[in-house]
Order: C-alpha cells, then sequence, then structure tokens
C-alpha cells in the first residue's frame, strides 16, 4: 500500500537509481516543493497497483502534478526523459525558449533516454548482475558505453555544458556518469567529460539531490531476492 501522499506538493515516486536521481537534481536546482515517495523497486513495490495508475510500466520514476498550469485535475506522468521536460516547461527553466537552443537541448535529452541509459544500464547488468558472466556480452556494452563517453567528452570539447548552457540534458546524462567505475571507464581518458561531471558534482542542487537518496540506502535486498523482480519479467507480468 503506497503512503498517501501530500496533495499540495509535487509528488514523486522515486528509488535510488541514475532517473531518479535525474528528477531529485532537477527539482533541486528549480527549487519546487516536492514529496519523495520511495518505491523500493528490489522488494517489488514497483507492481502495487496504485503505482501502476501512475506509471504503467511499472518502472521509477514517475511524478504527480496536483496543481498543474491548467488548473484542471492533477496530471501524473512517467519516464525520467518526459518528467524532466514537463518540469522546465512548466518553470521556463532549464530549456531554451529559442527553437534552435531548444532542439539542442531535446536531441541530447533523447540521446540519453535511447542511448546512454539503455547502454550503461546493459553494462550494469551484464557487469554486475548476470547470474553468469558472458564475455561477449561484456565487451559489447563495455565498448559501447565507452563510445558514448567519447562522443560526449567530443561535445563538451567547446563548451562548458552539453547544450551550451546548464540544461536538462546535463541533468538527463550525470547520473549514468555517476557509476563510471562500475561501468569500467576511466574519466581520466575523457578529460572534457571529466571537467563537466566535476562541475555537476558541486552544485549545491546535486549535493542535497544526492543527500536526499542516502536516506534510502541500506533499505536493498540481496541480489538474488531481486533479481527476478528486476529482470524476468515478461509480457504474462503485464497481463496477469
Amino acid at each position: 500500500m503506497l503512503r498517501k501522499p501530500n496533495q499540495l506538493m509535487l509528488q514523486l515516486y522515486y528509488w535510488t537509481t541514475p532517473n531518479g536521481h535525474k528528477v531529485t537534481i532537477c527539482l533541486e536546482e528549480l527549487g519546487l516543493p516536492y514529496e519523495i515517495l520511495p518505491i523500493n523497486i528490489g522488494k517489488g513495490e514497483q507492481f502495487q497497483p496504485e503505482f501502476l495508475k501512475i506509471a504503467p510500466n511499472n518502472r521509477i520514476p514517475a511524478l504527480v502534478d496536483p496543481e498543474p498550469a491548467d488548473g484542471a485535475a492533477p496530471i501524473s506522468i512517467f519516464e525520467s526523459g518526459a518528467i524532466l521536460l514537463y518540469l522546465a516547461e512548466k518553470t521556463g527553466q532549464l530549456i531554451p525558449a529559442d527553437a534552435r537552443g531548444r532542439a539542442d537541448v531535446l536531441q541530447w535529452l533523447f540521446w540519453q533516454m535511447g542511448g546512454l541509459g539503455p547502454m550503461a544500464g546493459q553494462n550494469h547488468h551484464f557487469t554486475q548482475y548476470a547470474p553468469e558472466q558472458i564475455p561477449y556480452a561484456i565487451n559489447r556494452y563495455v565498448n559501447e558505453t565507452g563510445r558514448l563517453y567519447a562522443v560526449l567528452n567530443q561535445q563538451l570539447a567547446e563548451r562548458a555544458f552539453i547544450a551550451g548552457e546548464y540544461s536538462i540534458a546535463d541533468i538527463a546524462s550525470y547520473p549514468w556518469i555517476v557509476p563510471h567505475e562500475r561501468q569500467r571507464q576511466n574519466l581520466e581518458d575523457f578529460p572534457h567529460l571529466r571537467r563537466w561531471f566535476e562541475a555537476i558534482q558541486a552544485r549545491p542542487a546535486t549535493v542535497r539531490a544526492y543527500e536526499k537518496a542516502a536516506a534510502f540506502t541500506g533499505q536493498t535486498v540481496s541480489p538474488e531476492q531481486s533479481r527476478d523482480l528486476l529482470f524476468n519479467q515478461s509480457a504474462g507480468t503485464v497481463q496477469r
């Protein structure tokens, strides 16, 4: 049973994953009041019927805005990229107003959602969680993660942030670089990326977001207990 949310604040359904961190960083940057409603994915809380009404893909994060701009019923949003874009548009911050600047931010936001996140996620799976070590899979995803790091490093060679000014494109990508050692990547090989990473790491909003995440450490279960919940889902899981 989900905890009853505060109906006067943004409600963030969250766990301490890179995608979860994206939204807390964004909310802290924007200074918006919000409530964290933890969804412990290692214990299967993402399959609760109340949560599925908000996030039909049974993944975190999800956000409910009880006071949308149109003044109508609350809006619920799933998918971290969609949440970042919604918050940027709601506040008019972290995304340029002009068409060219907006397009630049959006293409890099989608690059993260379609490339860096999924490839690094498979890297994590095959190097950290898979019950057997499969060299082909490990090499495939470690190498592709490195290629994406190199793309980002090149993009940052002549600009402070991914699309020039700090934006949701940076917020989307940063949490996926945090576990670079687990991804078998060395930031010394990517100097522009390292400089960018250290700049975001030092931002007060980033510090606050990760301090909030620390409140949920120690609430995980063993890999054996969580493996089926996290990695062995199928069409039957949705249809039952």
